[in-house]
């Protein structure tokens, strides 16, 4: 931590790569374009920089695969050599039916020695946990042992960990958007803040700290609400899957070059 905190102030460029977490869904700015972590961590290593001094990319696409990542996004990685890549994917190839967490995440480790050779750190994110969350909680096994193998990973390869699965308040329904599949605005900047931790970056509000009280449900409301999101959000979601679609065909990068944020 230390040795971060000492040379956090040379990232002066910024590649983000990965699916729908990191493009920002579902995090809106006022024109109408989404924002979300990456974007939001963008803004806190720029601080304190020259303006013009400190450039941003953000390459993600929702809906993208692993392997999609590796072959669309992981080559711009090379051409342009940042100082800093995060690396979040293999969320939405977990969550298919008959997924191996083991063969994922060989593949990871893959792209992410690849990336150690082209960028100066490189940050990795685990995934979430899921106990609270109807239907994807029976695949939190599956998600916990992608995680002690992204935990390994990231020892073998020195790079810094976001860890998504540990911050108990993104559990908590404020941290989740009305699909809860994508995080809300305020899910988005804990976020923001974990991964600025985890590069030894100071922040002075705390991912962890407890949200605001919400107002008791019933738990006939609560089943009410569950029955109205699968509906409404999982059953499209699943269905798109079952089908072979993707919220991201013809979807491109929002920020595909390194621009000065």
């Amino acid at each position: 931590m230390a040795d971060l905190l000492e040379t956090s102030d040379l990232i002066t460029s910024y590649v983000a790569l990965g699916d729908s977490f990191t493009e920002g869904l579902n995090d809106p700015n006022p024109d109408g374009t989404f924002g979300g972590w990456a974007d939001r961590l963008a803004g806190m290593l720029a601080e304190g920089q020259h303006e013009g001094t400190f450039r941003y990319a953000n390459l993600a696409v929702r809906g993208r695969l692993l392997d999609q990542i590796v072959s669309e996004q992981v080559p711009q990685v090379r051409r342009i050599a940042p100082d800093l890549v995060t690396f979040c994917a293999g969320g939405n190839d977990i969550l298919r039916p008959g997924s191996d967490p083991d063969e994922v995440a060989e593949r990871f480790e893959a792209a992410v020695v690849e990336l150690r050779g082209a960028a100066g750190r490189v940050l990795i994110c685990t995934g979430f946990d899921t106990r609270d969350v109807p239907v994807l909680r029976h695949l939190r096994g599956k998600i916990a042992t992608y995680n002690v193998h992204l935990r390994a990973i990231a020892d073998r390869n020195d790079c810094a960990v976001a860890d998504l699965w540990s911050l108990r308040t993104l559990r908590s329904r404020p941290a989740w958007s009305e699909d809860r599949l994508h995080l809300s605005a305020e899910g988005h900047q804990r976020v923001a803040l974990l991964a600025a931790r985890a590069l030894g970056l100071p922040t002075s509000d705390d991912p962890a700290a407890p949200w605001p009280d919400e107002a008791a449900h019933t738990p006939a409301e609560q089943r009410r609400e569950n029955l109205a999101w699968a509906r409404d959000y999982l059953l499209p979601w699943v269905g798109r899957r079952l089908r072979g679609e993707s919220s991201g065909d013809n979807v491109e990068a929002k920020r595909p070059e390194l621009l000065p944020l």
